[in-house]
């Protein structure tokens, strides 16, 4: 794990501009810059960066963070993944805390797979193109296939070479651990000799989403018939079958921008489909579909368009993955490629635009398909209808998650009038095979195979979106205040933040996360360690980092004249922190003073003579307040 003092350094050495300048084209608008949003598309700049506040926010798509965040977002990149990016970049050695031996062995060994993969990665390439072999076998029947020069090296296509050991050598010479070599699945030992397993082949390297090398798909060339067509590396510590999506390094920020990931068998489509500029294809490396696969692409995409063989092995290739697809949310359309063709010479024929009308014309709704296929096989056969009719209903018991619905919904409509069935009796059905899957894990959870739990009713990350109550604005507002001017000297030897502190002491904030965001504060702030708005920028909780900066950050700037518009209206106190503190305090207490009125009507219908004697006291107190503040405001704002 990288260490607290690593990351303080790292965040201490960010430049927003800097980093967030490589990917927006930016113009300072006052104090802040502006840009076409790299999250959605749009014509007129609404994507701000603040280099003060070390944010960014769009007002068009929402989207807001901190340079870290951003990283993470529009790179893919998990929370370490993006510290290393930026360590690397602003060269801060990374110190790492104490892990276990275990651990510290498990991260060598997957390091030094990293290497070797990437040496042996550099061998391959210089084969094809340096080698008379690898020109004359391999690079000859790669500009058959019709893939460019820029291809091959974006893709790091090779060649191994048919002698035995040629890339053995090669990796000893580097002085390799020999175990580690045999692990990769590159090479292996015949008694005492080493012997190279992908020879004549065409090598793929597979990379991680992080643009690494996990692995390799090895293809021969020509025929043979006692040889498997394709050898993929054994799973090892790096290289795990069921995660592995071909092309998703170079495909992840056109599945982002198009939302939407093509899926399709092979190498090779992937990469024809890419020269044809169709970036947003990744492979499922002729395997069926597994759920981490899914999970995968579910990080840039709720949509996902299989691309197969129209044969029948194609379509159930695709039909497979389905339930699984739907568990995890995801919308499904498949195209079958006619005529025997696959994806890779499809495009090579049609060409790009056609290619891609195709696509758009030839959608078919996965879940509809797979129902209008098994109908046509079960013909008139009632007995085969039934089996459709449970077979769809297991398929639409997967759609089990409450923002899907409305989804289901659709489909149950859609289905009933295909099956000529009754909505009703179709729900019903449905519910069987969800409580069924609950009986079984819950007999699973009490067998003793596993232990039984009871289910975690501890909600995610409050949204912030259900935030909104009728006295947030006012504390948001607070909130704000408080962290743009805490700091900064009131009167004396107070600050302001101990002036908002000693006025709100007997008021309640109702909105939780704002509450704690004012109690940590107040924690960092009697400890003398000087938070800011930085400070909560960086915070774990995400639904914190989000208010923080809806609250700071307005889509306005204030206009130029605005000094002239304050000397107009003669204010003596030029301090706007003072008035702005001053402001926020008093809107807070006047709102708060308001609800306490409305509360105390209400206790005074249902009280007694004594008791309304006091509410009434009670009623004057707050009157006498509400205009003493109505005219601390009146005289901010007036004079």
């Amino acid at each position: 794990m990288i260490s607290p003092q690593t990351i303080e350094q790292i965040k201490n050495r960010i430049d927003i501009l800097d980093v967030i300048g490589d990917y927006v084209k930016l113009k300072k608008r006052g104090a802040n810059y502006l840009g076409l949003c790299p999250f959605h598309n749009e014509k007129t700049p609404s994507f701000t960066v603040s280099p003060v506040k070390e944010l960014y926010k769009c007002f068009g798509c929402g989207k807001s963070g901190n340079t870290i965040t951003f990283l993470m977002e529009h790179n893919k990149l998990s929370y370490v993944e993006a510290l290393k990016w930026l360590a690397e970049r602003y060269q801060i050695p990374i110190e790492e805390t104490a892990i276990s031996p275990e651990q510290t062995q498990q991260q060598q060994t997957a390091d030094s797979l990293y290497i070797i993969n990437s040496n042996a990665q550099k061998f391959f390439s210089n084969a094809l193109v340096n080698s008379d072999e690898g020109k004359k076998i391999a690079l000859t029947y790669l500009y058959e296939r019709g893939f460019s020069d820029t291809t091959i090296q974006q893709f790091q296509l090779g060649y191994n070479p048919s002698a035995t050991n040629t890339l053995s050598y090669h990796l000893l010479q580097q002085q390799f651990n020999p175990d580690l070599l045999i692990k990769t699945g590159l090479v292996k030992k015949n008694g005492d000799e080493w012997v190279d397993n992908y020879r004549n082949r065409i090598i793929f390297p597979i990379h991680n989403n992080t643009g690494k090398i996990i692995g390799f798909g090895a293809r021969i060339i020509g025929k043979n018939d006692k040889a498997p067509k394709y050898i993929n590396t054994p799973e090892n510590e790096i290289y795990v079958k069921s995660k592995v999506l071909y092309g998703i390094y170079f495909a992840k920020q056109a599945i982002d921008k198009a939302d939407e990931c093509l899926l399709v068998e092979g190498y090779t489509d992937v990469i024809s489909l890419h020269q044809a500029g169709i970036e947003n294809v990744v492979a499922s490396g002729g395997t069926s579909l597994t759920v981490e696969q899914l999970r995968n692409i579910k990080k840039y995409t709720d949509n996902l368009t299989i691309i197969y063989d129209g044969d029948t092995a194609g379509i159930k290739a695709a039909l497979r993955g389905l339930d699984m697809a739907l568990e995890e949310g995801l919308n499904v359309k498949l195209v079958l490629i006619p005529n025997n063709e696959d994806p890779d010479s499809y495009v090579r024929a049609l060409g790009t635009h056609a290619f891609k009308a195709f696509i758009a014309e030839n959608k078919k709704d996965f879940i509809i398909f797979q129902l209008e296929l098994l109908l046509k096989e079960a013909g008139n056969d009632v007995t085969k209808k039934n089996v459709v009719v449970n077979q769809i209903a297991e398929t639409l018991s997967k759609i089990n998650k409450a923002e899907d619905f409305s989804k289901q919904q659709q489909y149950v409509k859609q289905s009933a009038a295909i099956l000529n069935v009754d909505e009703a009796g179709l729900y019903n059905l449905i519910n069987t095979y969800k409580r069924n899957e609950l009986a079984k894990a819950e007999k699973k959870n009490n067998s003793g195979n596993t232990i039984a739990t009871e289910k975690n009713n501890i909600p995610t990350e409050t949204d912030f979106n259900s935030l909104v109550q009728q006295d947030e604005p006012h504390e948001r507002n607070l909130l704000r205040a408080l962290l743009e001017h805490g700091l900064k000297k009131w009167e004396g030897d107070t600050t302001m933040a101990d002036f908002i502190f000693h006025e709100i002491e007997n008021f309640e904030i109702e909105n939780n996360l704002i509450l704690q965001i004012f109690n940590e504060y107040k924690s960092l702030y009697t400890q003398a360690q000087h938070p800011t708005e930085k400070t909560f920028l960086y915070h774990e909780n995400s639904s914190i980092r989000q208010l923080v900066i809806a609250a700071t950050v307005s889509p306005h700037e204030l206009s130029q004249k605005w000094d002239e518009k304050i000397e107009g209206l003669n204010i003596t106190n030029r301090d706007v922190a003072h008035q702005d503190v001053m402001l926020s305090v008093n809107y807070f207490k006047l709102r708060k003073i308001k609800k306490m009125f409305h509360q105390n009507q209400k206790d005074m219908e249902n009280a007694s003579l004594a008791d309304q004697l006091r509410l009434i006291e009670v009623h004057k107190h707050l009157k006498q307040i509400e205009k003493e503040l109505t005219q601390q405001i009146g005289t901010v704002i007036l004079k």
